[in-house]
């Protein structure tokens, strides 16, 4: 399983804004949704295991986390409006402490960074910063990963105390900064082309054994 953190600081936490305007009547939540179909989508497929986490810090409610669970989920599509829609639906429902479920594999309940954090205990947390160390050289080592990340204003210094202090590494893409979506891509990528190699790997040691 892998999971995608993004953290929305301008992202509107109600329902009240224009699809056709997601950029700007929503508070930037068009970065949210390249976010989630970047993470989701592959060619004529859906990659089911894969979760997307949108915390979502705008006005005029702020501290709401929505969650799209790839196995169940439906009703999306690559493009911004059909995410977008999704979002504005959950964003309708009554935001508690408890998931609410919205629509098929999507979820939303009232948090925080913190909260949020608090529900990956015991698994691989990844952030992502252009100083980390490269990706590229223990992508076969990861196991279970939850990769964090900021939208266009990147992260506080409060929020990146928070997440190191929960034991997150620190990794990195390369030295240029990236659109998240395009972060995304790139992680997935890297992990897809590490589970190959270890597949090949396995499948090489169990040939040895049958001689």
């Amino acid at each position: 399983m892998r999971d995608i953190v993004i953290i929305g600081h301008k992202a509107k936490t109600n329902g009240d804004f224009s699809l056709n305007d997601l950029p700007g009547s929503a508070g930037r939540m068009d970065i949210l949704c390249r976010c989630v179909s970047s993470a989701l989508f592959i060619s004529f497929g859906m990659r089911r295991d894969v979760n997307v986490n949108l915390l979502l810090l705008g006005d005029p409610d702020p501290g709401k986390i929505i969650r799209f669970e790839g196995l169940d989920l439906k009703y999306l599509n690559p493009d911004e409006r059909s995410s977008g829609s999704l979002i504005q639906k959950a964003l309708q429902k009554n935001a508690i402490q408890q998931y609410t479920h919205s629509t098929p594999g999507v979820w939303i309940r009232r948090g925080d960074l913190k909260s949020m954090l608090s529900e990956f205990e015991g698994r691989t947390l990844l952030y992502l910063r252009e100083d980390g160390e490269d990706l590229r050289e223990f992508a076969r080592e990861i196991r279970d990963p939850i990769f964090i990340m900021g939208d266009h204003t990147g992260v506080t210094e409060e929020e990146e105390e928070q997440i190191l202090n929960v034991g997150a590494k620190i990794i990195s893409l390369g030295p240029i900064s990236l659109h998240s979506n395009h972060c995304i891509t790139l992680v997935h990528n890297e992990l897809d082309r590490a589970e190959s190699e270890r597949k090949v790997s396995t499948r090489g040691t169990d040939l040895k054994g049958d001689e």
